[in-house]
């Protein structure tokens, strides 16, 4: 994924300048290897009670190992194709105007459990955790890239792990995924 344009600025949108549109080519776009980010909200536009970000998935990709927050819960709206997610023990899938919702402290995953793309909006509350995705992106992008680093991001945003659920979550559900890909 490359970047796209750059139209967020890290300060509260408050109006004086008008009206603020987004448009489906605004915003900047990030690759975290196993899908896109990108931002439409960041925490310092919405006073820290959310942020916004839109996550195109790859047919069949699994966006993460098993990972729990501590600090946020998430609501992730279907706009294009079939999210697939596990929610504890319950696996939901959630079509084109389906919202499903991952509270924190919950162990979760999501994909996109279709053919074709599949694009969702991400709803994250509070905001802050869209800091994440860009280090991540940041740390990804960098010849001198260590996955030690995810761990210390992972810490640092209060996020809890698995990647050793990887392997499973790809057969159980016929996907794939970056760390699975590097295995072999």
């Amino acid at each position: 994924m490359s970047a796209i344009s750059q139209s967020s600025t890290d300060q509260r949108f408050d109006g004086s300048g008008g009206p603020r549109k987004i448009g489906p080519a605004d915003g900047r776009l990030v690759d975290i290897q196993s899908a896109g980010v990108r931002f439409m909200a960041w925490s310092e536009e919405t006073g820290g009670g959310f942020s916004l970000v839109e996550h195109p998935i790859p047919p069949h990709g699994l966006v993460a190992p098993l990972h729990k927050h501590s600090r946020e819960d998430e609501y992730s709206y279907v706009l294009e194709g079939r999210m697939g997610a596990l929610l504890g023990d319950d696996v939901v899938h959630a079509e084109v105007g389906d919202m499903v919702f991952k509270p924190r402290n919950q162990w979760h995953t999501f994909w996109n459990a279709g053919d074709g793309p599949c694009r969702i909006l991400e709803i994250i509350s509070p905001g802050g955790f869209e800091h994440c995705f860009d280090q991540m992106a940041a740390a990804m992008a960098s010849p001198a890239f260590d996955p030690q680093q995810m761990a210390e991001l992972a810490g640092h945003y209060g996020l809890e792990i698995r990647p050793d659920s990887v392997p499973e979550l790809c057969a159980a559900h016929g996907l794939t995924h970056p760390m699975l890909q590097a295995s072999h």
